[in-house]
Parts: structure tokens; sequence; C-alpha cells
């Protein structure tokens, strides 16, 4: 085993780097911000559960179109907003913004703050507007 380390050393250095790529995608990828969910998981939470969807783009950005009944707390907002969803912390709350970057570090925050089911909508409202389902201005 160990000649056959020696004599391919190039290969378990890609491995390891790999290995490392995936780590560390893994933990700035919402960085234990919670479960994704896709669009018709999102809808379907909604519909079943007293969820609320909470939309962390800035103001300009969710005026140009959301998801009905969305709440807008800015992504810069989250910590000193997060009084405003005590109702929620032990119900589903989805988080979303244009891709799904912000949002991820949104729930992140709220996983902090003691929230159990926090979620994130994966594309954001890219994938939202994807899935062709309704926004409100």
């Amino acid at each position: 085993m160990a000649a056959f380390v020696i004599a391919h050393w190039y290969l378990f250095a890609a491995l390891v780097i790999v290995g490392g790529l995936l780590a560390a995608s893994s933990v700035l990828d919402g960085g234990g911000g919670g479960q994704k969910v896709t669009s018709q998981e999102a809808v379907q939470i909604l519909n079943r559960k007293a969820a609320v969807i909470v939309d962390v783009r800035e103001p300009q950005e969710f005026t140009s179109g959301h998801i009905a009944r969305a709440i807008n707390i800015p992504l810069g907002q989250i910590a000193a907003r997060s009084q405003e969803l005590k109702k929620y912390k032990e119900k589903p709350v989805i988080l979303c913004c244009a891709s799904g970057a912000r949002s991820a570090r949104a729930a992140a925050m709220l996983r902090k703050e003691g929230f159990t089911d926090v979620r994130n909508l994966a594309g954001g409202m890219s994938a939202w507007r994807g899935a062709n389902l309704p926004t409100v201005s």
C-alpha cells in the first residue's frame, strides 16, 4: 500500500485537494443554514403548515416581485429583527433571496437564535420564477 501511495502521490494529493474543496463548499454553502427546499416543496409546506416565508432581499428587490405573504427582512437586519418572527420559532421558516446565498446565511443566523425548523429556498427567487410560480409586486 505504501509503495502504491509513493508511486502515485499525485493521485492522493488530488484526493486531498478535492476533499478539502468539498468540505469548504459544505461549510460555505449554508454554514449550518438548515435544510434546502425546492420551490415545489416550499409551496407544499406553505399550504400544509403554519409556515412563514421570509424574503431577505433588499426592499427594492422585494417590491420588484416577491412570494405572496412573504415578510421582507433584509439580511443585514435579520439579527436585529428576529423577534418579529418569534411566534414561528417552532414552525417552518422558509427563507428566500435572489439565488439562495443570502438566505443560507440568514438561515444560519436564525438557527443560532433558536429557530428549530429553518429552510432555505434552493435557487431563491430565480428558481421560484423558473418554476412559473406566482409573484406579487
